[in-house]
């Protein structure tokens, strides 16, 4: 079921979080009318997704699958996007993992999010947002990306004093976007944040 690395440009793709081949325990028809089940995240806008598979379908925890455009002769039968509440607790315990292995894998993507970061109001910027950031650590952050771009999470921890995990605090910040629908500001969720 996973993809490799030379996927065409516009796929959009995802990491299953939870499978279950029986399909979901909630699900009160006959084990015959259940399709096997998945919840994956994905992995640009790390919107979450219930993916009711082909009984044929070969997929497990961590692979990498296609979801939009979504093949009319695929495995995938069905695909919606639903909240974290919504999720197994199989996959809830997951997540934190597959985000932290999306950042990892797409290192570049997220260190330019330190370079990029912009104002957001006059008095909130977009790396305040991040846990642990306040203004003293955001202006050091503006510093230092004035005399010269970032170019890794090492990078980062190097030059920014206070700074001690990067890579952590994007994690933590995905992480709580997609825990809290009602969050006032997003960085991440449910945005282009990069191509694949």
């Amino acid at each position: 079921m996973t993809d490799s690395d030379s996927d065409g440009p516009g796929l959009r793709h995802a990491v299953l979080l939870d499978y279950m081949p029986h399909g979901r325990a909630d699900d009160d028809r006959p084990q015959y009318q259940k399709s096997p089940v998945a919840y994956a995240v994905g992995e640009v806008d790390f919107l979450l997704y219930e993916i009711a598979f082909d009984e044929d379908a070969d997929a497990g925890i961590g692979d990498r699958i296609v979801v939009e455009p979504q093949d009319e002769n695929g495995s995938i039968k069905r695909l919606r996007t639903v909240d974290y509440d919504d999720l197994s607790g199989g996959a809830q315990s997951e997540l934190e993992y597959a985000i932290e292995d999306i950042v990892t894998e797409n290192e570049q993507r997220f260190v330019d999010f330190y370079n990029e970061a912009q104002p957001i109001t006059l008095r909130l910027h977009q790396l305040n947002l991040l846990p642990g950031i306040g203004k003293k650590l955001r202006n050091n952050v503006l510093d230092k990306r004035k005399r010269g771009k970032f170019e890794s999470f090492d990078d980062l921890e190097d030059r920014i004093a206070g700074l001690h995990d990067p890579k952590g605090v994007l994690v933590e910040r995905i992480i709580e976007e997609i825990r809290d629908e009602d969050l006032k500001y997003r960085a991440f969720v449910g945005r282009e944040t990069g191509a694949e």
